[in-house]
């Protein structure tokens, strides 16, 4: 396998430095920590560069909050000069693990995400099912407490398979120990390195069912994954498979209470729908959200204007599932 060196000038070019400020302040701008930033851009650009040229950046702790959607999570917010240095490493290394990743990982990848997963999955569906004439079933799994577990010596080692360059390897180590709470175990939840190693970390997972296993409907996004096939016995087997590896090479195991066998008829929760046979709804906890936007609107806990934002995202999203009457209804209600 092809590995990379000699990457690490190229992270802290002033190009690539303005490139991921750039990316950092997307949607942001009108923030008061990227006013500031950006009062001094030039000098506060090139005081990045010098620390991380001379190895002495170090980031600022993490601001954490809890935020119940519905369940309840632990996010941490970094620093607006660390999602700096965050955007230029994965400037650098992001098209090197991309071209190696599976066509059916689908989060956080561009071309990709929920939607892509969705057709995915009803491409699959009707594979599997003879075009919907026959039962089949689907293994729907998710890992446990799976930003939690991840094993930062595992997760190295899996990058030094493609990045031989000693300093980005030395950033990376710096960036995951930041605000961590176990020795050389867990990754933040909100971060745009965290989300970008947690492909990498499940890649393996990805090579073991698809070149291993044989699996041939197999669709993941982050931490949640599913394998349609027409023998619920096969997938039994898979799922047992897939739990040994996670064990053994990825000090991981699927969630006993959310990783099922399930008959494609009674429909399969996945990204965002209810996947059922010929048609598909909207999760409920989705429409609760949306309803909980207009209420905050009439009781004037939210503008006018943030609604119809937020109502647009949710038309866009909701359309992909057998919602008319619904979002007629949510129209009037505006």
């Amino acid at each position: 396998m092809k590995t990379y060196n000699n990457l690490y000038s190229k992270l802290y070019s002033y190009e690539n430095l303005f490139l991921a400020y750039k990316k950092a302040r997307k949607g942001k701008t009108k923030k008061d920590y990227v006013k500031e930033f950006e009062l001094n851009l030039i000098k506060n650009l090139s005081e990045l560069q010098e620390e991380l040229k001379n190895q002495t950046y170090r980031p600022k702790p993490l601001k954490k909050f809890i935020l119940r959607d519905p369940k309840t999570r632990k996010i941490s917010k970094a620093n607006f000069r660390d999602r700096i240095v965050h955007h230029a490493l994965f400037n650098i290394i992001e098209p090197i693990f991309d071209r190696i990743f599976i066509y059916d990982s689908c989060a956080n990848r561009i071309g990709k995400g929920n939607l892509f997963a969705l057709k995915r999955f009803d491409k699959f569906k009707r594979k599997v099912s003879n075009n919907l004439r026959s039962e089949a079933y689907c293994v729907k799994a998710d890992i446990k407490h799976y930003f939690n577990e991840v094993n930062h010596n595992v997760l190295i080692e899996t990058i030094e398979k493609k990045i031989a360059d000693k300093k980005i390897i030395n950033l990376i180590k710096i960036i995951l120990k930041n605000g961590n709470e176990k020795e050389n175990i867990g990754m933040p939840l909100g971060n745009l390195t965290s989300q970008f190693f947690a492909n990498i970390y499940l890649n393996e997972m990805d090579y073991f069912v698809k070149h291993k296993l044989k699996a041939k409907y197999y669709i993941r996004y982050v931490d949640d994954f599913v394998i349609l096939h027409k023998s619920k016995e096969q997938l039994y087997l898979w799922k047992e498979q897939i739990n040994k590896f996670l064990n053994e090479e990825l000090k991981l195991e699927l969630h006993p209470d959310k990783s099922k066998i399930i008959p494609l008829s009674k429909g399969i929760d996945f990204v965002g729908f209810r996947n059922l046979y010929y048609y598909k709804l909207l999760r409920k906890r989705n429409i609760r959200k949306m309803l909980l936007k207009i209420e905050q609107n009439k009781n004037k806990e939210l503008s006018y204007g943030k609604l119809l934002e937020s109502h647009q995202g949710w038309q866009a999203y909701a359309k992909w599932a057998d919602t008319y009457k619904l979002r007629k209804e949510i129209d009037n209600s505006l």
